[in-house]
């Protein structure tokens, strides 16, 4: 042991450097032994030095605590800590395992990492000082919701394909997405949603795959190091700030998809990495009686996210990610686990949820919820807290009803289209509180949503039995792909169907990583555990659907238009229900002022001016398998023909000021269409 060992301080947890040396804190409430454990090399298996803390000395109560001299930053670390194996009343303490600190701002893996072998080296926490970066000035973009247009982004997936033109050592990485920030701008996007960029535990997958998604955190301050291009113990964290920092510069948002409902470590039968070796009974929920784990997360565990010290954990890390990595939101994966209580019972004022919106450094943040949990909570348009948007999974689904054309779904897709009043009036909840989306990473692309009738999803090994099997979707008369021109036609005038309605809706859009460009997982609707171009975005696409592409930007560009942003601007601060009352529409059926709102009916018209003035649209949506003809309403001006989605490119969408004049009392919307129709006065 090193000369000068010194007691420490419980405060601030984590690894701190200081003067001369690191301090070192960790949390163990029911821990009899704990050890330091200092590695010269990623792959040792072996500490260089092994600190023994007193707990006479180095413990405050259920703190682990000591100051270490002359050690610094890029220190490899972590801990053995030793108590009673008892899994029946929750204890699993190994004095064999070496763990990670919950609090470390950086991981190593070593090459020969494995899940199973306990005699394989195990992965590192490293000391890390966040203040040795310069942002130059930058901060969170803060930008309104009213504003925002997301994408979901797979870090590795954007860039790793061998077409994404990157550097090639950057392909898959934060800095060969800094090299793809022009398309971003070109396609129109303000906010990428990152899937986890946290230090995921890739094994966490069947025999032979790899887990691809990153729905399984071993830390949650670290991020995901072979998102790097650089391997040094360091460089990740930087390459992420750069990342950051280089959309910030270009006026894109950056939110994290962020995992506080379970963990790496699994059920029991699961490795003790970190959380389970310090305080198993703490972090998760467990029944009991057995000591079993609680399940609510669909993975082996469930954080037991309202226990006080796993409240603190997370308001930590999101402080963090905000104060030190700068970014600007976060989406809560299977958000309604955080709604639970320590016995697994929804709470109607969940501690940490009003916590993390309540919190002062976390104001102005983007707080979005997945609204459900695998334990059967739904709770779109009933989750607690004040500052939360939520994915509205009733969107897409209802959405994909009615352009598919199935019965009875006429009513609900205009009540999507307009904020879904019936989900959020009741709460006056702003325009913006729905998070619209078609497809998202969990299920079938948008190319695939119109190819594919089922699921097929053999290359993950489980015989086709995981993923949804209710996708709502429909393959045009072919399964898969087809030479048919007829049917690809098709195919592509459905998927302008459902970007058209996802971009013009009230509410905050978000697109799918290439469905701007038909990318395909071959109707794979789960492929969590395929890092293959089977998930990969290939760029070759972008010259292949180039006519879609168009028709995407363009539809984002009517969002940033003058005189629709100074509509949402000013109507930020009205309620759904204010704006709708106010908000001049007219329904209509083929015929005006007639609509039919019957189960059998699969279109609907309407006519809205927007409250100050600057415009009037109408809407002909035709689901049906037939064409329609639509009367047309007066107006003051001259009606121009905006978006016709049966037109091939260019024609299918134009410049408002460069549309078409529509002169006729009446326009045809062919089968299977949406068109809409502006008039913009002179």
């Amino acid at each position: 042991m090193s000369s000068g060992i010194a007691i420490g301080s419980s405060a601030p947890l984590g690894a701190r450097v200081l003067p001369g040396g690191v301090n070192f804190s960790v949390y163990s409430k029911n821990a009899t032994s704990m050890e330091l454990l200092l590695f010269d090399g990623e792959d040792d298996v072996k500490p260089s030095q092994v600190v023994t803390l007193d707990p006479r000395k180095h413990r405050t109560y259920h703190y682990w605590h000591v100051m270490v001299p002359g050690i610094r930053e890029g220190q490899l670390y972590g801990f053995r800590a030793g108590g009673e194996f008892s899994p029946e009343r929750g204890l699993r303490f190994d004095g064999s395992k070496v763990l990670l600190d919950p609090y470390g701002l950086a991981v190593a893996i070593p090459k020969a990492y494995s899940r199973t072998d306990a005699s394989a080296p195990a992965m590192k926490s490293i000391v890390v000082d966040p203040g040795n970066y310069s942002w130059d000035g930058d901060q969170p973009l803060r930008r309104r919701f009213v504003e925002t247009i997301i994408y979901e982004v797979h870090v590795r997936g954007f860039t790793r394909h061998p077409s994404s033109g990157v550097t090639p050592e950057r392909a898959g990485t934060y800095a060969g997405l800094v090299e793809k920030i022009p398309y971003l701008v070109e396609l129109g996007i303000t906010a990428v949603e990152l899937m986890p960029v946290f230090q995921f535990d890739a094994a966490d997958a069947p025999d032979g795959l790899i887990n691809y998604w990153g729905y399984a955190p071993v830390s949650f301050f670290a991020p995901h190091r072979a998102y790097s291009s650089r391997q040094d113990l360091l460089g990740p964290m930087d390459e992420f700030r750069d990342m950051v920092k280089a959309l910030h510069r270009a006026g894109i948002e950056v939110i994290l998809d962020v995992v506080f409902n379970h963990t790496a470590e699994g059920d029991e039968h699961g490795p003790t990495l970190c959380l389970r070796g310090l305080g198993n009974e703490t972090y998760y929920l467990l029944d009991r009686k057995t000591g079993r784990y609680a399940n609510y997360s669909g993975t082996g565990n469930t954080l037991n996210a309202n226990q006080p010290i796993v409240r603190r954990m997370i308001i930590d890390s999101l402080r963090y990610w905000v104060t030190q990595m700068h970014v600007d939101g976060f989406r809560f994966d299977l958000a309604s686990v955080l709604a639970r209580d320590e016995t697994g019972e929804p709470v109607l004022n969940p501690p940490v949820i009003l916590d993390i919106e309540s919190h002062p450094m976390l104001a102005g943040t983007k707080f979005i919820a997945e609204a459900w949990d695998a334990g059967g909570l739904y709770q779109v348009g009933s989750f607690v807290g004040d500052a939360w948007q939520e994915w509205n999974g009733k969107f897409r689904d209802d959405v994909r009803g009615f352009v598919k054309g199935d019965r009875a779904t006429v009513r609900h897709v205009t009540s999507r289209l307009l904020g879904s009043p019936d989900i959020y009036g009741h709460k006056d909840r702003g325009p913006e509180q729905s998070v619209n989306f078609i497809t998202c990473h969990d299920g079938f692309t948008l190319n695939d949503l119109v190819s594919y009738n089922q699921k097929h999803n053999e290359a993950n090994g489980e015989q086709n039995r995981d993923g949804m099997d209710d996708n709502l979707s429909w393959n045009c008369g072919v399964e898969g792909p087809t030479g048919d021109p007829a049917v690809e036609a098709l195919r592509i005038r459905q998927i302008k169907n459902f970007i058209a309605l996802t971009l013009i809706a009230v509410g905050t859009p978000m697109l799918l990583m290439g469905d701007e460009v038909r990318r395909t997982q071959r109707g794979n609707n789960n492929a969590y555990c395929q890092d293959n171009e089977l998930s990969w975005f290939d760029w070759r696409l972008h010259d292949r659907n180039a006519g879609l592409f168009r028709f995407v930007k363009m539809l984002t560009r009517f969002r940033e238009r003058r005189d629709v942003v100074m509509e949402n601007v000013g109507l930020a601060g009205l309620t759904l229900n204010q704006l709708l009352a106010e908000a001049q529409i007219r329904w209509h059926g083929i015929k005006l002022y007639a609509p039919d709102w019957g189960d059998d009916s699969h279109s609907i018209a309407f006519t809205v001016r927007s409250l100050r003035g600057h415009f009037t649209m109408h809407a002909m949506l035709n689901a049906y398998w037939q064409p329609l003809t639509f009367e047309l309403p007066p107006t003051p001006g001259k009606w121009r023909r905006w978006i016709d989605t049966s037109l091939a490119s260019p024609d299918d969408i134009s410049a408002w000021e460069e549309a078409p004049v529509v002169s006729a009392p009446q326009y045809t919307a062919e089968s299977r269409s949406v068109v809409f129709l502006v008039d913009i006065g002179g």
